[in-house]
């Protein structure tokens, strides 16, 4: 039902600020069997019947959905003919929909943008969960009404959010300052939101211009002061559905043996306490999906001593349903609870004495031997461990800490038995990455400290003295931005490095992930490119020998628990000489980052961080991978269509639009243009890492002194578009392309 704006002004003139008028898995098959087309999932959403995406899947046409091939991937379920997106449904009666917000915002040139209603009209057999969903309004100025049917009535809810300063409003609070929330009647199964503004925002444009209004599961809402300026028009929020079966009660439905959904051996039907119907559920001690043939089965209790509560020294048997518990040979009584089992006297006491010393004779002797096997496999990998300690170069890292040419509180020599205890040795589960060097895991020492070992899957015996000169090198680096090396162990066949660990994951994972990305605003995108910049010229000019990283990449550069920057991964990092401007090597890194330079003439410089770096300020801005096959030929490798698009006046066209807003975009054409001089095909016209760190730093530093101001949005795209029309940009992009040098996929990583 809905109420026209008059109507809902006369309501709330008369009344109190409120009135009231009356991620599921399942380890057991869920969709209906035998039949091929029956699909159990939708991307990563699980389906169980009765819900079906066809006909013949479904227990009736209420519960028909469909799966969105070509919305996006993963697809997306849908509730049958609607563009409502389901993320959940629950055999006990549940579904969750992602739905819009009703909205009412003034800019403050006068422009309004509205959605003043928002509601939903549900079918029969679905009500709106009256427990796991609260109304809710937001804003300084809002009133808002919450209206709709209730057991075939009309009923109507209506709240008001007031402030008048930023002071006003409380973190996690909604007691109608900023924020007011009410509960939800029972049975609704149609409702409406109609919102508006008492003042339009004139008092309040400063910090709220908008007003909202929503019913939401109360679980996935938190207040918070940024709600009143960072909800998106079109963004959904999870509202909780119940749904049953029929409309009638159990024993209406059984009448009726041909519509009765609890047929099906164990299981039984009950009433839900909200809306009309029935539902079904398995049996005490079955488990599964009630809705289908034979779908509840047997619980085996015995697996888990939780289900059970047999005696410690009895046997459990799992039965149908139940189990039972069984005293052993020579013990009495029932076998449950603590005094279940009680010690019963044999009758022939010296055939047990008997028994009894053969057994211990014969335990004696499998100790014994055991014992001995256990010594000399010690003796085995203690021989085995000083073979590899000495091919790996630990005489060499031990002379330069006697030395002194590193302290030995900075550098770790870790044993393998360490490293082997930390990480549940090596189990494939402690695996937080692999790459081209070797895999990562997960550890924790004994000291509770979590720790990051990488180990490698190949090692060059030429190269030990070279590698323990870089493990010194590197563990001295004491800089905020470094993924700190610990240490080392080298009593195994290749070499471990052990690092801090971070746990918060990779700038790549946050970029690349829809709910992560809208964490990182432009401030925070700009904070990480001006951190990482900042490493890697310390490292290019700060430390003894400078360091060219050669593999600077978003999967490189990670994010701790404050979003600070800590960079990554130096396996194919290279100490520079300082009487050679550049090295010869082979090439490494990473295919989208890769210097053209570097891939052609196999000279190795700090331009070629610069350039990789280059690729980086990309992501933050476009919001694109690198490198993605799934695009159109030409936007396949972003840097080759970023420069196509800045020749062509179109960069409008690839900024990310999460990161746009009022004031920021003079500071995102900055950093377009310095992306674009990072690209340059000759290094020679790269700047280097600490030209771009100060470039960066002073856009951060003229951000926090710049007096606030409002520029139309279409003003500030137009200033980011580069007017460079006599075809003179600088950058020769089409001069070397990615067609003209063949790599493997993952550049070696």
């Amino acid at each position: 039902m809905v109420f026209e704006r008059p109507i809902l002004i006369f309501i709330l003139a008369f009344s109190t600020p409120t009135l009231v008028f009356s991620s599921s898995h399942y380890n057991f098959p869920i969709a209906k069997p035998n039949n091929p087309n029956c699909n159990d999932t939708c991307g990563h959403i699980q389906i169980p019947f009765p819900f079906g995406t066809t006909p013949e899947c479904s227990f009736a046409r209420q519960f028909r959905l469909t799966c969105n091939h070509t919305a996006s991937d993963p697809p997306k379920l849908l509730w049958w003919n609607t563009n409502f997106e389901i993320t959940d449904i629950s055999l006990d009666g549940q579904f969750t929909l992602m739905k819009t917000i009703a909205h009412d915002c003034y800019q403050s040139n006068g422009v309004q943008s509205s959605n003043f209603s928002s509601g939903i009209r549900l079918r029969p057999h679905f009500t709106l969960n009256n427990t796991a969903n609260k109304f809710t309004v937001l804003g300084c100025s809002a009133i808002a009404a919450f209206t709709g049917i209730s057991l075939n009535q009309t009923f109507i809810t209506a709240g008001a959010a007031l402030c008048s300063s930023e002071a006003d409003l409380s973190e996690g609070t909604c007691n109608g300052a900023g924020c007011f929330q009410i509960d939800i009647p029972t049975d609704v199964s149609e409702y409406d939101v109609v919102i508006m503004s008492l003042t339009n925002y004139t008092t309040t444009s400063g910090f709220s211009n908008c007003t909202y209004a929503f019913a939401v599961e109360r679980s996935a809402f938190r207040f918070s002061k940024d709600n009143l300026t960072n909800l998106l028009p079109r963004q959904r929020l999870p509202v909780v559905v119940d749904w049953v079966i029929g409309n009638g009660t159990c024993q209406d439905a059984r009448r009726n043996a041909t519509g009765y959904a609890c047929v099906n051996a164990n299981t039984t039907c009950y009433h839900p306490t909200n809306g009309h119907g029935y539902r079904c559920r398995c049996e005490d001690g079955f488990e599964g999906n009630p809705y289908l043939p034979q779908g509840c089965i047997d619980i085996n209790e015995c697996l888990n001593d939780t289900l059970h509560d047999c005696n410690k020294k009895a046997s459990c048997t799992n039965n149908i349903g139940n189990y039972t518990c069984t005293c052993p040979e020579n013990y009495e009584g029932n076998g449950i609870g603590e005094d279940g089992c009680k010690w019963k006297s044999p009758k022939d006491m010296k055939i047990a004495y008997v028994l009894i010393g053969v057994g211990s004779g014969v335990i004696c002797l499998l100790l014994g031997t055991i014992l001995f096997y256990l010594e000399h496999k010690r003796r085995s990998q203690n021989k085995m461990k000083r073979k590899f300690f000495h091919q790996n170069g630990g005489h060499i890292l031990q002379e330069k800490l006697a030395k002194r040419e590193a302290s030995p509180d900075t550098v770790i020599i870790f044993s393998s038995s360490e490293l082997e205890m930390a990480t549940n040795s090596f189990h494939n589960s402690m695996i937080i990455g692999r790459g081209g060097f070797g895999t990562v895991y997960k550890g924790v020492l004994v000291d509770r400290r979590t720790i990051a070992v990488k180990r490698s899957i190949r090692v060059d015996p030429t190269q030990i003295e070279q590698f323990i000169n870089e493990v010194v090198i590197l563990s001295q680096i004491n800089h905020r931005n470094v993924v700190r090396l610990l240490g080392c162990c080298l009593e195994t066949d290749v070499p471990l490095l052990v690092y801090e660990f971070i746990p918060n994951g990779t700038l790549s994972s946050h970029l690349h992930n829809e709910a992560k990305a809208r964490a990182l605003d432009w401030s925070m995108r700009l904070k990480i490119a001006a951190e990482t910049a900042g490493l890697l010229s310390y490292l290019h000019s700060s430390t003894c020998t400078p360091i060219i990283h050669r593999d600077v990449k978003s999967d490189n550069i990670l994010l701790d628990h404050s979003l600070t920057v800590k960079v990554s991964d130096f396996g194919a990092s290279k100490l520079v000489p300082v009487d050679l401007a550049q090295l010869s090597t082979v090439v490494l890194g990473t295919l989208g980052y890769l210097d053209p330079e570097y891939m052609q003439t196999n000279q190795l410089t700090e331009k070629s961080d610069v350039y990789s770096f280059g690729v980086v300020l990309l992501e933050l801005v476009t919001g694109r991978k690198a490198l993605c096959f799934d695009r159109p030929i030409e936007e396949k490798s972003l840097s080759n269509y970023f420069l196509y698009v800045l020749k062509e006046d179109l960069l409008v066209k690839i900024i990310d639009e999460k990161i746009v807003g009022l004031g920021n975009m003079e500071q995102i054409n900055a950093v377009c243009k310095l992306a674009k001089e990072c690209l340059n095909v000759k290094g020679e016209d790269r700047p280097s890492m600490k030209e771009v760190t100060m470039e960066l730093e002073g856009l951060i530093l003229r951000e926090k002194h710049s007096w606030a101001t409002n520029v139309d949005d279409e003003e500030e795209m137009k200033s980011l578009i580069p007017n460079d029309h006599d075809g003179t940009s600088g950058v020769g992009y089409d001069s070397i392309g990615m067609d003209h040098i063949v790599l493997p996929i993952n550049g070696g990583r």
